[in-house]
């Protein structure tokens, strides 16, 4: 199974930039459909960012132009950059893995994300 440790979280104005980072370590990280969630206080879970089984991304319709989903299978990493946040984008962020055409899933522990001025 995949451990997954992200960071890069923190607090900025808004408008402004952050780049969020989430490092695998375990088996294949190919083998994995990666994504991003967020969770703010009071809130469900939602989907931020995700690659599908198929390599395609797809994002939550509030940060579409806004955020992007990157990865690098060489260094066993995916990315969140994230331009022009908003209050509203402040929650926790968690990275998910979960094996391709499977239902196994791995979390991350989160990092916090706060936007304000």
């Amino acid at each position: 199974q995949v451990q997954l440790v992200e960071s890069g979280g923190g607090l900025v104005q808004p408008g402004g930039s952050l780049r969020l980072s989430c490092a695998a370590s375990g088996s294949s990280f190919s083998s994995y459909a990666m994504g991003w969630y967020r969770q703010a206080p009071g809130k469900q879970r939602e989907l931020v960012a995700a690659f599908t089984d198929g390599g395609s991304t797809v994002y939550v319709d509030s940060v579409k132009g806004r955020f992007t989903v990157s990865r690098d299978n060489a260094k066993r990493t995916v990315y969140l950059q994230m331009n022009s946040l908003k209050p509203e984008d402040t929650a926790v962020y968690y990275c998910r893995a979960r094996v391709i055409g499977l239902q196994i899933i791995s979390w991350g522990q989160g990092t916090q994300v706060t936007v304000s001025s």
